[in-house]
């Protein structure tokens, strides 16, 4: 794919505010036809532009989980390092997050648990046993105070 037009940073914006409108409001929202809309849609898609589609869960309704933010540091940051550990993590799905970091740490790590036993298993089992990890910090969740998408400027 191509770089990204206005249009299709219009798309994405709208997506990010409501993943659930329709393709004929998204397209009247951007000035374009239905159909020419959700090919632009598919082709960011398949290019891997968006990823997917969530929603925003109130867990203290929905279910409990605790979320553990988890810094990485590797032996070293050389890119083959860095590719290696990133592939690691790619086959983990209890990983919901994984940012590659400046300061203290190079990863910082997101995953969701019921229970402290949980991550144990998660810690020993995964997180250990991943190339290049020299130290892991963990930090357990109270509570989330604000899980958000972008504000709409209108």
């Amino acid at each position: 794919m191509s770089a990204l037009d206005a249009i299709d940073r219009n798309i994405l914006r709208l997506l990010r505010l409501d993943a659930r409108l329709s393709n004929a409001r998204l397209a009247g929202e951007v000035g374009l036809s239905p159909s020419a809309c959700l090919r632009r849609i598919k082709l960011m898609e398949q290019a891997g532009v968006i990823r997917g589609y969530t929603a925003l869960v109130d867990t203290s309704q929905a279910e409990a989980t605790i979320a553990v933010i988890i810094n990485i540091t590797l032996e070293r940051q050389t890119e083959d390092h860095l590719d290696r550990f990133e592939a690691a993590v790619r086959k983990h799905p209890e990983i919901k997050e994984c940012f590659l970091m400046t300061g203290g740490s190079d990863y910082l790590l997101r995953v969701e648990v019921a229970t402290a036993g949980d991550f144990e298993r998660i810690h020993k089992d995964i997180l250990s046993t991943m190339p290049g990890v020299l130290r892991i910090h963990s930090s357990f969740s109270i509570r989330n105070v604000l899980a958000t998408r972008p504000k709409n400027p209108r």
